[in-house]
């Protein structure tokens, strides 16, 4: 049996060396830093802790950087904006928005604002000023992720600050890149060449899959990546929330049959942001991620924002280390019965 791969993400709850040693010691053997908000210089002094806890638990961790890539967020806010139900709010005053979103919200346009915590829909756009309407509401901070269903944006494979993340990455000790919102082979093709140009051909690709373009085109893009990403945030967004397990295992049989490693993501244990403990569906998702042959699992907020994130760690390694017991027993069972 091949070693699991379990992540853990860098952020503010756990850039504590104390912290970060608990998590290895829990069975942590992979971190993730989110490119989204930072770059690798502003993180120097989290990386700094990061390898000082690595090194005296005698870990030495995967290390992946997820790109900014082709995605859409909303810009820097002053303050929280709290979303009322049935309200109005302004995309493009109140909120800024990217340039390209512009073109591709008709009114009746659905939008999906912080991995589809927030629901707006499109009722008029006056020049830059998109008014919708509030569907689902709540307390809205800066630069959360934005998606447009059914919308299709020409955006470039990596933006110049993720460039400049490539051109450090060996200073800083990365070992892998995890590339958003894939579509086809043509945006791996093109950030291979990038990375070839850059000197950093070391550095493993994790191809998220985060739209429909991604799942559409999976079997074409798998030579040109060494790991994918089942992305479930943003690609519940793409479809009606019933259809991800569905299309969860549908990439998963697909990498199964062309033997392509996989990591499955996104709200694993996302009630041990704000809890102890985790839910009993929770685990049982953690458990059968790995019996079903996911080679990597990640916590994300749950670690880097949560208020229990060591708490957090060793429930998720104490669950997939349970399905790994079950997998070895069968195995053993098997070769008994031949």
């Amino acid at each position: 049996m091949e070693k699991l791969e379990i992540y853990g993400t860098l952020g503010p709850a756990c850039a504590n060396k104390e912290i970060l040693k608990q998590m290895f010691f829990s069975g942590m053997n992979g971190i993730r830093l989110n490119l989204s908000h930072v770059n690798l210089t502003d993180s120097q002094e989290w990386l700094t802790i990061l390898h000082e806890a690595a090194g005296e638990a005698n870990v030495e961790p995967k290390l992946l950087i997820d790109m900014k890539g082709p995605e859409l967020r909303i810009g820097k806010l002053d303050k929280p904006i709290h979303l009322i139900e049935g309200g109005i709010v302004c995309l493009g005053t109140e909120i800024a928005v990217p340039e390209q979103v512009y073109g591709h919200v008709p009114v009746g346009q659905r939008i999906l604002l912080d991995d589809g915590k927030f629901l707006l829909e499109v009722q008029e756009v006056k020049g830059k000023n998109i008014i919708c309407k509030v569907l689902h509401g709540g307390e809205l901070t800066s630069r959360k992720s934005l998606a447009l269903p059914h919308q299709h944006i020409q955006m470039p494979v990596l933006t110049p600050s993720d460039m400049e993340n490539l051109r450090l990455a060996k200073k800083y000790g990365i070992t892998g890149i995890m590339q958003p919102f894939v579509r086809n082979a043509e945006d791996l093709k093109a950030l291979k060449q990038i990375v070839r140009e850059l000197d950093a051909e070391s550095l493993e690709i994790y191809a998220k899959i985060e739209n429909m373009d991604g799942v559409r085109h999976l079997t074409e893009l798998l030579p040109y990546c060494d790991h994918i990403v089942i992305a479930r945030g943003d690609l519940g967004n793409a479809m009606p929330l019933y259809e991800l397990p569905m299309v969860q295992k549908h990439i998963q049989d697909i990498c199964h049959a062309n033997h392509k490693p996989y990591m499955v993501v996104t709200q694993m244990l996302h009630s041990m942001m704000t809890q102890p403990t985790p839910t009993r569906s929770e685990v049982s998702d953690i458990f059968y991620a790995v019996y079903h042959g996911a080679s990597g699992i990640m916590l994300t907020g749950e670690t880097a924002a949560g208020a229990y994130p060591k708490e957090a760690m060793s429930f998720f390694a104490q669950t997939a280390r349970s399905a790994q017991n079950v997998l070895k027993r069968e195995a053993a069972n098997q070769k008994i019965q031949h």
